[in-house]
């Protein structure tokens, strides 16, 4: 496995994912504030949403990235890069609104605390926290390290499998706000 590769591709991913969610934020109140005919949720709570995921998805990879630097000194990076194999098929329906259900924690769930403007920079805070961790593992480190996620019985993910899950959550929600611009546009 070329990991170089992988890390390159995860930032391509986030930044791809980063750039379509910063452009929901320049939407017309009426796109932002529709109700979509589902009960689901507007495009400034789905905002919020990602957010509010980004917070906690990126508690688990500060603490998996600290652990894994930690492992470095002690397990064969080496030897862990020619094992590793990543399997991008398992991964890509976390990106595909609708895909499977999702019973997500309530403390992920938008609550209108925040405003707009502020969203918009905790997210921006946090592209830039995501490339920070990709810069810091550059050499492979972030194999070093797995956590449970129990999301689309994905098992155990290392810690640059963490940050594309990010990205691919992001991606999901995209697809939903699209769903309810599409809909908005209808009425």
């Amino acid at each position: 496995m070329d990991i170089f590769r992988l890390i390159q591709d995860i930032r391509r991913h986030l930044k791809f994912s980063f750039d379509e969610v910063d452009g929901w934020f320049d939407k017309d109140n009426g796109t932002l504030n529709f109700q979509p005919s589902n009960g689901g949720w507007t495009v400034q709570q789905i905002l919020e949403h990602i957010y509010l995921t980004n917070f906690y998805l990126l508690i688990l990879i500060e603490k998996g990235s600290k652990k894994a630097m930690r492992n470095y000194l002690n397990l064969d990076l080496n030897l862990e890069i020619q094992c590793y194999s990543f399997n991008k098929e398992k991964f890509e329906k976390v990106g595909e609104y609708g895909a499977f259900d999702w019973i997500r924690p309530e403390h992920m769930e938008p609550k209108g605390e925040l405003n707009l403007s502020e969203i918009r920079n905790l997210i921006s805070r946090q592209y830039h926290e995501c490339l920070n961790y990709l810069d810091l593992m550059k050499n492979g480190e972030g194999l070093l390290c797995k956590t449970t996620m129990t999301v689309n019985e994905l098992v155990k993910i290392n810690v640059y499998e963490y940050i594309y899950f990010l990205s691919l959550h992001t991606q999901r929600h995209v697809t939903q706000m699209k769903n309810n611009e599409l809909e908005n546009i209808k009425n």
